[in-house]
């Protein structure tokens, strides 16, 4: 099967179905400002070391959890502020999802790339 052969340019990243395979991994949500950045220096090492171009996935707020107990995350303040720290001090591309439509604009000042949930 051929696919037709379209780039799409996400921040300095250049990805489409004839380029090299371009990671996107993270954690689900961010735990710690610690885990966070450890979690983003290692990805970025391993994805230098492998010549893999990364993009960095983190949600500042996991709404959709399989318990209303758990943990979801910072909130869209300080958990915008965390990824954009992020960004800055490691220079990766950034993905994190919303979780109302009033958030977009607010998250797209930060992230490259914003995911929508299905539920939303």
């Amino acid at each position: 099967m051929k696919f037709p052969q379209k780039v799409v340019r996400i921040g300095s990243l250049s990805v489409g179905n004839q380029l090299p395979l371009t990671l996107i991994a993270g954690p689900c949500v961010m735990e710690s400002r610690a885990h966070l950045w450890g979690m983003a220096s290692a990805l970025k090492k391993i994805c230098s070391e492998l010549k893999i171009p990364l993009i960095f996935k983190c949600s500042y707020d996991k709404a959709n959890r399989s318990s209303h107990q758990s943990f979801r995350g910072h909130g869209v303040r300080e958990g915008l502020e965390m990824l954009a720290e992020v960004k800055k001090k490691f220079g990766l591309t950034l993905l994190t999802d919303v979780h109302e439509p009033h958030e977009a604009e607010r998250a797209a000042a930060v992230a490259d790339v914003l995911q929508i949930p299905a539920f939303l």
